[in-house]
């Protein structure tokens, strides 16, 4: 059985998929309010926001556990709309040995989706495939996106 994985959701967002790249990119600090119950906070540790280099510090809660994550922006691509962030420290440290999100918005016929790939190496084969997380990733954008059509 492989350690290593890759896993991909996609959900179906209104046409305003920059207001998704703006948001994660620039201003995560705003998802505690738009997902209360989902995210609780998120500070710039080091660099700038939205800056390669940077890195932010998650308060979450996932399966009815608060759980903290510290990511480092890895690579952003603005004429693609991706954000890639590299899990550096926190709760998904003990059970893979690496983890990355990337974050995506692309268009498809005349409606947007908002794609998120989790790529990461679990510790070993007791470690389940992060399936729980996507869905719950997955979520946020739905979240996201139901507070984008409000705006």
């Amino acid at each position: 059985m492989a350690l290593s994985g890759k896993l991909i959701g996609y959900v179906e967002i209104s046409k305003k998929g920059d207001f998704f790249h703006d948001l994660i990119r620039h201003k995560p600090h705003e998802m505690s309010a738009i997902v209360p119950d989902k995210l609780h906070e998120c500070d710039v540790l080091e660099g700038e926001r939205g800056a390669v280099g940077s890195i932010i510090s998650w308060n979450y809660t996932h399966d009815g556990k608060r759980k903290v994550a510290k990511q480092l922006i890895e690579s952003v691509n603005e004429e693609n709309h991706t954000v890639v962030f590299k899990v550096i420290e926190g709760d998904l440290v003990d059970e893979y040995k690496s983890f990355k999100s990337m974050w995506h918005v692309e268009p498809k016929g005349d409606k947007q989706v908002g794609t998120v790939t989790l790529e990461f190496e679990r510790a070993d084969t007791s470690v389940p495939y992060p399936t729980s997380l996507l869905d719950y990733v997955c979520n946020i954008i739905k979240d996201m996106d139901a507070h984008n059509n409000v705006l």
